[in-house]
């Protein structure tokens, strides 16, 4: 299961509080102030890991603190620091902070961000001390940490992007170019999340159907949307059982113009998927259709291994291009 999505309340941990504490000398009952400052509240950071599932593991908590900092010590001592929060989240992930809107990314692997600061400790008795107070009675308490409410979201990084209508062969052609296990079936929205597979090195991603109106979340939305973002080239599936080539490919456009127009700019290829149902010369019919609309197309069918053999060497060939 593939969670892409969540809030979650943060909290940095609050600094220690400073104390009043006297040091005890030979003949001295009070030899001076010796209370020493709070411990600093941990930080709360984000670190990028690669694992898609990683948000799984915080999907049923609500909330995560950072340590809170030590009280003050005999002698002047520094209490303890609290201890850092690290959310491991995967490679792609968004983290939006709902208090200040500061958008925080996780695009490397390793990569470690502090996204709330752990307050400062209180100040011990030993800090008032000075000439004209030489036996202060005052501390101070641990100040705050920053707190607030964060949405993640995970936009995945892939190399090619399967797009396309429901049921227009994505899952299909995904498990025939990779070792990926999509579900595929005979009916609309048979994928409800993004599946990945591998090609020789190189990423493929099955983006959940589109279909008009995405880009204002009907269907399954711009829920999925997102994922098409980070893609370096569209796989743009079509399916022959389709009358009207042209208008099926025009709606996805649309899509995702409405939602994002540099997604228009992506390098794009089309896919006629199932040409095992059609005559070769009603084939040939459509691939001049469609090469009007995208100059690299091409026809396959999982049930032709040569045809999915020929296009697997194609992509990648193009994306070693890119």
């Amino acid at each position: 299961m593939l969670i892409d999505e969540l809030k979650i309340h943060l909290k940095a941990g609050d600094g220690g509080n400073g104390v009043v504490r006297w040091r005890h000398e030979k003949g001295k009952e009070l030899a001076g102030p010796g209370g020493g400052n709070g411990g600093k509240g941990g930080d709360v950071f984000a670190r990028a890991i690669r694992d898609i599932s990683g948000l799984l593991r915080y999907r049923h908590i609500k909330e995560l603190s950072a340590g809170r900092g030590g009280a003050g010590e005999n002698f002047g001592r520094h209490g303890k620091n609290g201890e850092d929060l690290f959310l491991e989240l995967p490679v792609g992930s968004v983290l939006t902070n709902g208090e200040t809107r500061e958008r925080f990314e996780l695009l490397n692997e390793g990569e470690t961000l502090k996204i709330l600061q752990g307050a400062r400790g209180g100040l011990g008795n030993e800090h008032f001390k000075n000439s004209f107070n030489t036996s202060p009675r005052e501390s101070t308490l641990g100040s705050v940490g920053e707190l607030a409410d964060f949405s993640i979201e995970l936009q995945l990084f892939a190399d090619a992007g399967l797009i396309g209508l429901p049921n227009a062969g994505k899952s299909s052609l995904l498990n025939a170019l990779s070792a990926a296990h999509a579900k595929v079936g005979d009916y609309p929205f048979t994928t409800l999340e993004p599946n990945l597979g591998a090609l020789y090195g190189f990423v493929l991603a099955d983006i959940p159907g589109l279909i008009e109106g995405a880009a204002e979340g009907k269907g399954l939305g711009h829920k999925f949307l997102r994922h098409i973002r980070r893609t370096k080239i569209l796989l743009h599936c079509i399916s022959l059982e389709n009358e009207d080539l042209t208008t099926v490919w025009q709606t996805i456009r649309d899509e995702l113009k409405k939602y994002d127009p540099e997604l228009l700019k992506k390098k794009e290829i089309i896919i006629l998927t199932k040409t095992d149902l059609i005559e070769t010369v009603t084939l040939k019919k459509a691939e001049k259709t469609v090469k009007k609309l995208c100059p690299e197309v091409f026809s396959v069918s999982i049930l032709d291994e040569q045809s999915i053999k020929n296009f697997s060497d194609s992509l990648v060939k193009i994306m070693r291009e890119l």
